[in-house]
């Protein structure tokens, strides 16, 4: 039997990673090689900071009781983290403000706690166990609701300064486009995730009315990226052409990374990869076409994620361990 196939050895070090989203809480025991040995579950609270300190001691309560011998927590937190104080700043989908996670949780714990920012953590997570599997040099966009960002450069998660670099979400590619909900206008987000395809494909259907788009959502106010991608798997040409365009600023973000910081892999994760090469084959061709010097390198091949919604809390359960808190 492969080693693969066989379960984690009891004696490996495990900690407990969690993953903070804007609608739930997912945290696991996960082991130094990336198995997760356990789940556990629980809904975001709203609105309300201590709640959601309070979800998160609940889980790792509940997950230490069956496995005393964690050594660590490790949390993949949304928003602007800085690092190494585990304080998070602000998230633009969550009721925390310059709230002193890492403390809270190791005061209240006694382990050794690293917070960091979610897709930081889901970065680490591929390059050590998934797609970018022993690459040094790898960017990781995440493109569910909106678009997350993360990058390890020789062979370390890079944050900047002070924890707050890689938002690539918020690079500006079209300073007269949209306004963004981080307050800002024209960020990749707003032309290259989900919320921007639901937005043209409501565009399309008020244009059309009569068309495939507005029948499937019921009402051209109705549509939403999941119609989007109904629609295009059935040939509907209006939804094929948005994916077009989709895919052609996530391209354009993408050679604006790949210029900045040439690396090996490219790994596309969140809601939208699910899509497949519907929105990788349009990125791939405005990255080829957007790419400085062209003529004179490879380019890095763009591929889908392989963790899908574990990433988060196994890189962050990684990096725990890694850093010993």
């Amino acid at each position: 039997m492969p080693d693969a196939a066989l379960p984690p050895h009891p004696d490996r070090p495990r900690a407990i990673g969690i993953d903070i989203g804007g609608t739930k809480i997912a945290a696991g025991v996960v082991t130094a090689d990336g198995h997760v040995v356990e789940r556990a579950l629980a809904p975001t609270p709203m609105g309300d900071e201590p709640a959601t300190v309070s979800a998160m001691l609940a889980a790792i309560r509940e997950l230490r009781a069956r496995h005393p011998g964690v050594e660590a927590i490790g949390v993949g937190a949304a928003g602007l983290v800085d690092w190494p104080s585990g304080r998070v700043r602000w998230a633009p989908h969550n009721a925390y403000r310059q709230l002193s996670l890492r403390r809270l949780l190791y005061e209240s714990t006694g382990l050794p706690t690293v917070v960091d920012n979610d897709a930081n953590a889901a970065a680490w997570a591929e390059a050590r166990f998934g797609a970018a599997a022993g690459s040094e040099h790898m960017v990781l966009l995440t493109v569910g609701t909106g678009i997350g960002g993360g990058l390890v450069l020789g062979g370390q998660v890079y944050r900047g300064s002070s924890g707050l670099g890689a938002e690539a979400g918020h690079m500006i590619v079209d300073p007269h486009g949209y306004p963004c909900a981080c307050g800002n206008v024209g960020c990749l987000e707003t032309v290259a995730s989900g919320d921007a395809l639901g937005r043209t494909g409501r565009e399309a259907a008020q244009a059309d009315p009569g068309g495939l788009l507005a029948r499937l959502a019921g009402g051209p106010g109705k549509v939403t990226g999941e119609v989007v991608f109904r629609a295009a798997r059935d040939g509907d040409r209006a939804a094929r052409e948005l994916f077009e365009r989709l895919g052609f600023w996530l391209g354009v973000g993408i050679a604006s990374l790949v210029n900045l910081f040439d690396p090996e892999l490219v790994v596309i994760g969140g809601g939208l990869v699910a899509t497949g090469e519907l929105l990788l084959v349009p990125a791939r061709a405005s990255l080829e076409r957007y790419t400085f010097g062209l003529g004179h390198r490879e380019l890095p091949p763009v591929v889908p994620a392989l963790l899908g919604s574990e990433a988060g809390m196994v890189g962050a359960a990684s990096l725990a361990l890694r850093s010993g808190g």
